[in-house]
């Protein structure tokens, strides 16, 4: 049974709030079932379980087929098996030191097998000789053929089986609490409460294509299924269920939002939008131009846009967001653009400094190490600018989120690699204007399934094209043998006038392995790639040394760039051409195509060789997929099937639900379904 903990971008969404018991039985507590002790409560409450509910929504996490027993004679000592037979015989023995043993041979027409349980004495009040019985365990020993602690049942006439004769749920447990003691449990609540679940979306589903089981239906055969393709389809349905719920609250958010909020009005003149196309040097393909046809439309409506603008690497994103900053100074509203790192903020402050300075547009930096404003006097440094001059873009990292930071009739907030950011962090940002427009960029491709839920409150363009002129990028996967000639060929393109990056994972040897580190080869390739000058960059080095490191490459007069994956975003030389990653098994899918794209942005052919030594074989796997795709999206994908939701989105996204019985890696089919469902029921 699947469960995705994804802990990302959304608020927290609670499926099920707490209401009069009265009017909604399954919100009664757990402790409505009776006869359960306060110790007990206390451990479901380990596992979210506190009401009718929680236990209902808690699936299991897989099922064994208790169904069919196996002949005693068959089995040998390490077997798991389910044993049907006659009891022939049974009692308590007592043991030394005050111990007891419950024992009884259960004998099904092949052979006998003993079953024993220690310091169970009652249990001789439950069976005895001559009962037909069902046991499930390991066989213990061989001679004489036997079961410690087994799971057994008298098969009495007209009785139903929990534990066995059945394909029986199997829960996650906590310390306290045991399998059999869950599944009783949640038997009991399957029994009274299933049937008073209140299905508020049946009428939605009904009229779709397919069979779909009603939620009373889909939890009885959740928990105790008939056969396992009965608990597929109700895995299913309940997932679907999840989605919609999940929709439903974005919707009623949306709404909630849209009803109290008018946008602040960034139509625009075209006053600067003309001269700025007309300037930038080039054309806009037709996928940014419909990526820009979408923002400019939200910045005209009612309400404040929340857009996410998602393209692969090199594809164009920050003329498209450029584009948005023109509108909103030209309606007479100030920009901030938030970067995850200063590389990345000193980027886009160089370029949009290039663009809007001709415009008569200020251009500032404010990251933590570099304050363009610090020589301007506090009325100026507070940004409460003469009427008479244009309100100005401020480009920086987290220090535009800091208290101290204000920023005069801020209407258009422009947040870059966003799933870097925390989600305080983003409101913080947002707060310190008057619900102006956001958006949100990122050129880590986002699998389609994440994409429409983690974001599931933004409306998203995508720009999927990249831009003419581009040169083809060949990417190879080498051993550790195959570095002599990786250097000659370094060294070659090198001396053709090419520069190249070279990126290990780690800043510091950190003992033993094979795992390098940057300062730990910085002096070998130096020696290996002589006469060519060699620059470092890595987090740990002070802001200057940083930017004397990458003005020196962005000049040509670095030839080679030894980093960690800081450049693995905000580097952008037209004349690198050649990316070598060592260790790169070390990377995921999504952070190799990002380190990837520094290269392949001028007219010349690239490189990229991913060095790997003795890796695993989905390591392999990983590494030969990048060999063969350059399709971000693509890559994104498989990323998702080989990582997981929580190890590619990072733990800064706090709030997102559980989906208990959704599945972000398969559900895409569910998800559409679902998303389709509310976008055309809602509010009927």
């Amino acid at each position: 049974m699947a469960s995705c903990d994804l802990g990302k971008y959304c608020v927290l969404i609670s499926f099920f709030d707490v209401s009069d018991p009265k009017l909604n039985p399954i919100d009664n507590p757990v402790a409505s079932l009776g006869g359960l002790r306060r110790e007990k409560l206390a451990r479901l409450s380990k596992l979210g379980i506190h009401t009718i509910a929680d236990l209902l929504w808690y699936g299991p996490k897989r099922y064994e087929d208790r169904n069919r027993p196996q002949k005693i004679e068959d089995l040998v000592k390490g077997d798991i098996a389910t044993v049907a037979g006659v009891i022939k015989a049974g009692g308590v023995k007592r043991m030394r030191g005050g111990r007891s043993m419950f024992e009884f041979i259960v004998d099904d027409g092949t052979s006998r097998l003993n079953c024993r349980w220690w310091n169970m004495p009652y249990m001789n009040r439950y069976y005895k000789a001559g009962d037909n019985v069902h046991v499930h365990g390991k066989i213990s020993a061989q001679k004489p053929l036997t079961m410690d602690h087994p799971e057994a049942e008298v098969d009495e006439e007209g009785d139903e089986f929990i534990h066995l004769k059945r394909v029986v749920p199997v829960y996650r447990l906590t310390e306290g609490i045991q399998q059999r003691w869950l599944r009783s449990v949640m038997w009991q609540a399957v029994d009274q409460f299933a049937e008073k679940v209140t299905d508020v979306h049946s009428n939605w589903i009904e009229g779709d294509d397919g069979y779909w089981f009603s939620l009373k239906k889909a939890f009885k055969e959740i928990h105790f299924p008939d056969d396992t393709e009965q608990a597929s389809l109700a895995r299913e349905r309940l997932a679907l269920e999840e989605f919609i719920r999940f929709y439903c609250r974005i919707k009623d958010k949306r709404q909630l939002f849209q009803s109290k909020i008018k946008a602040l009005d960034c139509s625009g003149d075209d006053s600067l939008m003309k001269p700025f196309l007309s300037n930038i040097g080039f054309d806009l393909t037709g996928a940014q131009q419909r990526a820009w046809f979408d923002i400019s439309r939200d910045m005209k409506g009612s309400f404040p846009m929340r857009r996410l603008l998602q393209g692969d690497v090199g594809s164009g994103k920050t003329v498209v967001a450029a584009c948005a900053a023109v509108q909103a100074v030209e309606s007479g509203f100030s920009v901030v653009l938030l970067a995850p790192t200063e590389i990345l903020a000193e980027q886009h402050y160089r370029v949009f400094k290039k663009w809007f300075e001709p415009l008569g547009v200020n251009v500032h930096l404010h990251t933590g190490s570099k304050k363009t404003l610090d020589s301007i006097d506090r009325q100026q440094c507070e940004l409460d600018v003469i009427e008479s001059a244009l309100p100005p873009v401020v480009v920086g990292t987290h220090a535009l989120v800091e208290d101290k930071f204000s920023l005069n009739n801020l209407g258009l907030a422009i947040i870059d690699e966003q799933h870097k950011f925390g989600v305080e962090q983003r409101k913080k940002l947002v707060r310190k204007g008057h619900y102006p427009h956001v958006l949100v960029m990122t050129a880590t491709p986002i699998p389609r399934t994440l994409g429409l839920t983690v974001y599931g409150d933004l409306d998203c363009s995508i720009i999927d094209e990249l831009p003419p002129g581009r040169g083809r990028v060949r990417t190879f996967v080498r051993s550790p043998d195959s570095l002599p000639k990786v250097w000659e060929f370094i060294r070659g393109k090198v001396t053709e006038g090419r520069q190249a990056y070279i990126v290990y994972p780690r800043v510091d040897d950190q003992g033993g392995g094979s795992i390098k580190a940057v300062n730990q080869e910085f002096e070998s390739v130096k020696e290996n790639l002589a006469p060519h000058s060699v620059g470092l960059i890595h987090g740990k080095l002070k802001p200057s040394e940083k930017e004397e490191a990458i003005s020196g490459f962005l000049s040509g007069e670095i030839k080679v760039l030894l980093s960690t994956s800081v450049i693995e975003v905000g580097v952008d030389i037209p004349n690198s051409t050649i990316m070598l990653i060592e260790n790169a098994d070390r990377f995921g899918l999504a952070q190799l195509h990002q380190l990837r794209g520094r290269i392949g942005r001028g007219s010349f052919e690239s490189y990229c060789i991913l060095i790997a030594g003795d890796i695993s074989e989905e390591g392999r796997r990983r590494l030969n997929v990048m060999e063969k795709c350059r399709d971000g999206f693509m890559l994104a994908e498989e990323d998702l099937r080989q990582r997981g939701p929580g190890e590619l989105l990072g733990k800064t996204q706090s709030g997102m639900p559980n989906f208990n019985f959704g599945d972000l890696v398969e559900d895409w089919i569910l998800i559409q379904k679902a998303r389709s469902l509310v976008d055309r029921n809602y509010n009927i």
